[in-house]
């Protein structure tokens, strides 16, 4: 049995618990910050957590918003550079907590003046004695090097980071996404016949907007580490400034395509694939049946889900997708070559 199999079918207690137990925190942080609102939020994070941090970027400007850096690490722990973090929020996301770079970020914040949270799948880990407040992914152990349930786990904590900081979200809509979960799961079997067909892909490229746009880079980094195919994420919009020059007839494009704000953006991406015979495969929900329609093969988790809150159940098909082709290729996607589950730098 796959680790990594196991671990995406644990997502919805992963959610459930996450949410359940970080709530009254979140309550008594929402009471704090509002005293002290913050002017901007700075996110700290490498790899996977990089990827949740990208999704939080968005779900906190649309909002709240509260303008969102993504921090450069490099800046303070290459160059030296002091930043002046007064007034600022800076979260450090680790599954970890160990990664040194993202925690000398927040040590430096927190002297320069800014209110720092953590947000990690490890109560002890080096994070959580750095950072005044911690939101605990609550995702147990995560064997697999290869990150799943930290990551959905992370972008729960993000909505109630970003609720507690104001937002338009409703803890009754948080409450249906590992319900929303449990329906991605039912896809399994579907999936997985599905990767036989790309058995001998070696190149492939994600393509997302908005909200899931870190999902789309998310999918390209778990195809890239666990089957060794090159892909990567983009976002529509950019997809359009040069990469689609590389489209040719047959070339593997997955796209995720919920109903909402994005859907006109991804619908003239797939129009744009269609005319260049590319084969497109859509991650989609019963609330935008139109997307089957231009895809060469849909993935259509069996639910009607709002768009804000479609990144968590539309990343498992994907996760499921990653570790079936993995098995595909003979490769075991637990232990991806030249990898380690915690990975330090400076």
């Amino acid at each position: 049995m796959s680790r990594m199999l196991d671990e995406i079918r644990q997502q919805p207690e992963t959610l459930a618990r996450t949410l359940a137990s970080e709530l009254r925190k979140t309550e008594k942080f929402r009471a704090l910050i509002a005293r002290r609102k913050p002017r901007l939020v700075v996110l700290v994070a490498r790899g996977t957590s990089d990827n949740a941090a990208q999704f939080g970027r968005y779900l906190i400007e649309i909002t709240t918003g509260i303008p969102v850096s993504l921090a450069a690490p490099s800046i303070l722990t290459l160059y030296g550079s002091k930043l002046n973090y007064k007034e600022a929020l800076v979260v450090g996301l680790s599954q970890s907590g160990e990664s040194t770079d993202i925690n000398q970020v927040l040590e430096h914040a927190r002297k320069a003046g800014a209110v720092t949270v953590g947000i990690t799948n490890e109560a002890r880990g080096s994070l959580a004695g750095v950072a005044e407040h911690i939101f605990l992914v609550r995702a147990g152990r995560e064997k697999s090097v290869a990150a799943t349930k930290t990551y959905t786990g992370q972008l729960m904590a993000l909505y109630l980071l970003a609720y507690a900081l104001g937002g338009k979200i409703r803890i009754a809509d948080l409450e249906a996404i590992p319900d929303f979960a449990v329906n991605a799961l039912e896809l399994e079997s579907e999936v997985s016949a599905m990767a036989e067909r790309y058995r001998f892909m070696h190149s492939a490229t994600v393509v997302g907007r908005g909200l899931n746009y870190a999902n789309a880079i998310e999918f390209a980094l778990k195809m890239n580490e666990t089957s060794y195919v090159v892909t990567e994420g983009f976002s529509s919009a950019d997809f359009l400034h040069g990469p689609i020059a590389m489209v040719e007839p047959g070339f593997p494009a997955f796209l995720f395509t919920p109903s909402g704000p994005t859907w006109n953006s991804m619908q003239e991406m797939l129009n744009r694939l269609r005319d260049l015979k590319a084969e497109t495969v859509v991650i989609t929900d019963r609330r935008n049946p139109a997307a089957a329609n231009l895809a060469s093969r849909v993935i259509s988790i069996p639910a009607r889900i709002p768009e804000l809150y479609s990144p968590i159940p539309y990343i498992i098909p994907a996760q499921l997708f990653s570790a079936a082709l993995a098995m595909e290729k003979n490769l075991n996607p637990d232990r991806p070559r030249a990898l380690s589950k915690v990975t330090r730098n400076l």
